[in-house]
């Protein structure tokens, strides 16, 4: 498929928004799905994202706005979902056109909670896109540098060579680097997990942990995503990579990190309850750690750090007392 393909956005929050402004940077016109009719009036009238990343001037004049999702997959050839994991059942819920011939690709680090799908495995079960039309995009990458244009890196996996190149040609920028990978379970996976540590960590600063132990819990966080992926799915890689170890660590300390400040909150003192009504934005962590819980019951890898957020989410046991007890079994 060229790259004169045509290309739809469906989400309108922070990283839909970064997504936009790299793809019309590169000179692409784009068609892009938004909920809210009031902020696509705003956009139209002002060239901005009241909501999110209002900095960032939006040239309306390459966009096509839609409301309805079997419009925009209609008339779309590559479909970019940028919807938080947790809402997207519900987003296309009265979707009926057909996905399995389009390019699928996932911008969402997050898992379908009441299902435990990884977003390849929810598309697949529930529009029947093979594994081979699907795509990852995964940072280290933060929407606020984005609009910033700070040198950045995505990596874009796929089973599919020509379709990873394509998209990873798509979002070369002079800010933005792009590396390509066949690990689609792995990158996802890790994306789920990275926000569960970056939710342990704001725990952890929340309580007045230091440095040298927030060290130690992001080296052990990385120990488990391994020992979780090579579980789940065993396959020949290297977790070094920007696109593991630097999401990792990028979403476990940037001040731009949901996750950190969701769990920071809870450390606090915050009720869960509580931090979510006062973010403004969704931390994908909350509903990735029931997931992953609920998914290594069926694998039984050692994942002390979710056990403790779990706990401390949905158990509701004291934070100060789960991370004391986690310490003991960090190294």
């Amino acid at each position: 498929m060229a790259t004169h393909a045509k290309i739809g956005i469906l989400g309108g929050g922070s990283w839909a928004t970064a997504l936009v402004k790299i793809l019309l940077g590169n000179g692409h016109k784009i068609n892009w799905y938004m909920r809210d009719e009031e902020n696509v009036k705003y956009i139209l009238k002002y060239q901005r994202n009241k909501n999110f990343l209002s900095d960032v001037k939006i040239d309306t004049t390459n966009v096509n706005f839609y409301h309805s999702t079997n419009e925009i997959a209609k008339d779309s050839d590559i479909l970019i979902f940028a919807i938080p994991a947790a809402f997207l059942k519900k987003a296309l819920k009265d979707l009926k056109e057909p996905l399995d011939n389009k390019i699928i690709v996932s911008a969402i680090k997050g898992i379908i909670p009441d299902e435990n799908l990884i977003i390849a495995d929810f598309f697949e079960k529930h529009f029947n896109v093979p594994k081979n039309s699907f795509v990852v995009i995964s940072g280290p990458c933060h929407a606020e540098e984005v609009a910033l244009e700070r040198l950045s890196y995505l990596t874009v996996s796929s089973q599919n060579g020509e379709n990873r190149n394509l998209i990873a040609e798509l979002f070369k920028i002079h800010y933005m680097k792009t590396n390509v990978s066949d690990d689609i379970y792995g990158t996802e996976y890790a994306a789920v997990l990275k926000n569960i540590f970056a939710i342990a960590a704001g725990i952890c600063h929340g309580l007045g942990y230091g440095d040298n132990f927030q060290a130690v819990l992001i080296a052990n966080g990385m120990q488990e995503i391994q020992r979780f992926v090579d579980t789940v799915h065993p396959i020949s890689r290297d977790l070094n990579h920007s696109v593991y170890l630097g999401d990792l660590l990028v979403t476990a300390y940037s001040q731009f990190s949901r996750n950190r400040t969701f769990g920071n909150m809870v450390g606090k003192g915050y009720s869960v309850k509580s931090a979510q009504l006062e973010m403004n934005m969704i931390a994908e962590g909350y509903y990735a750690t029931k997931s992953i819980y609920d998914i290594n019951k069926n694998y039984n890898a050692s994942i002390p750090i979710t056990n403790a957020v779990y706990n401390i989410l949905y158990e509701k046991i004291s934070p100060s007392v789960e991370i004391k007890l986690l310490s003991n079994k960090l190294k």
